[in-house]
């Protein structure tokens, strides 16, 4: 009989604190995660830490930035997919200007092309290739806001990419972010009317629709196949690496496009292009240049990421300039923001939430 007593007492004190147990699991677990950042933070050199900064920086600020001024070239005169393509890779020497004092001033020696690493650069410039024209397709038919929107299943593509190639890890929480991301997508597709410029067609929205997820599918790939390049043949040895691998993709991806470009006969339309653009020629030099520019930048800070970090970083922080992008797309290039697009937006950050839950976690599928 006492037996029975103390059990059932004990049931009641379970039942009376179950909400408390409830609100101190979730203290827990914001000091499990606190904990882990100040032991990571530890963990490194200082000149880490302020890499890392820059490098998302680079993401958060420059790839925003390019996707605001590939859809400023298309909204004001500009119909060359094939030289915002250009654009984008034709900033190559940029990293590589900041490569070489590195050599010469910092006793670091160029990494061995090996035949291997040769084939992993030329492969992956051209994907980048097609991953540019792709978006600009993207961007030449559909508001910035919807284009970043459906941009973000890029998340999705880099957790599974990352998962199949690298082995980065995969719970529940990851997939439950794939989904909700996923019905983001849908809510927008079935929107399509509300953010329709009046002179993209019914098919030409369809299409640029399809060439965003597409993008996105090849950029989340992109973000695996350079952290397993990092892996296999460059290793984590200094930061001079990801300066490597950004010029030689980048430059592959330039000769790439070039091709295109060439073959397309757009360079011989430029100066055409120029007179008529809205501003004049003052303003379309400035809007490639600058797309050049803030591309460069946002490509090294991910490229960055990646070596710092990882793919799983690289893809939230990829996500996490999506809403950066479709709020200032609204703001400065004052994009329709209908209740459907906000209903999604507000779903994808619900799944970047379970996204970061899931990665800090750290705890795999059964």
């Amino acid at each position: 009989m006492q037996e029975l007593l103390l059990e059932t007492g004990e049931k009641m004190e379970q039942e009376s604190t179950g909400f408390g147990s409830s609100k101190f699991s979730s203290l827990q677990w914001v000091f499990k995660v606190k904990n882990m950042a100040w032991e990571a933070y530890k963990s490194k050199p200082f000149s880490h830490w302020v890499l890392l900064f820059l490098s998302s920086l680079g993401m958060l600020v420059a790839f925003p930035a390019s996707s605001l001024l590939s859809r400023v070239y298309f909204a004001n005169g500009g119909t060359s997919k094939w030289i915002i393509s250009w654009v984008a890779v034709a900033g190559w020497p940029i990293p590589a200007l900041i490569l070489f004092p590195m050599y010469l001033f910092h006793r670091t020696s160029p990494t061995p092309l090996s035949l291997q690493l040769f084939f992993s650069y030329v492969f992956l410039g051209f994907l980048s290739a097609a991953d540019n024209l792709m978006y600009a397709y993207a961007y030449a038919y559909l508001p910035a806001s919807t284009a970043a929107l459906l941009a973000s299943s890029s998340l999705a593509f880099s957790a599974l990419f990352g998962f199949w190639i690298v082995n980065n890890k995969l719970n529940a929480s990851v997939i439950n972010a794939i989904v909700i991301i996923t019905a983001a997508m849908t809510i927008i597709a079935l929107d399509s009317d509300s953010d329709r410029y009046p002179y993209v067609s019914n098919s030409q929205y369809i299409w640029g629709f399809v060439w965003d997820i597409l993008g996105s599918a090849l950029h989340g790939l992109i973000f695996a196949l350079s952290e397993w390049v990092f892996i296999k043949f460059l290793g984590r040895r200094s930061f001079h690496v990801v300066l490597e691998q950004q010029v030689m993709v980048s430059f592959c991806a330039f000769l790439f496009t070039t091709i295109g470009v060439i073959i397309n006969k757009d360079f011989q339309g430029m100066a055409s292009e120029a007179k008529t653009f809205k501003g004049g020629v003052t303003a379309y030099n400035l809007v490639l240049i600058w797309s050049v520019i803030t591309f460069q930048l946002g490509v090294l800070g991910a490229t960055g990421i990646l070596f710092l970090a990882s793919t799983v970083m690289a893809g939230v922080l990829n996500a996490v300039r999506v809403p950066v992008t479709s709020i200032a797309a609204v703001i400065i290039l004052n994009d329709p923001m209908s209740g459907f697009k906000i209903l999604s937006l507000v779903i994808t950050f619900w799944g970047f939430a379970s996204y970061i839950y899931g990665t800090s976690t750290g705890s795999k599928l059964p």
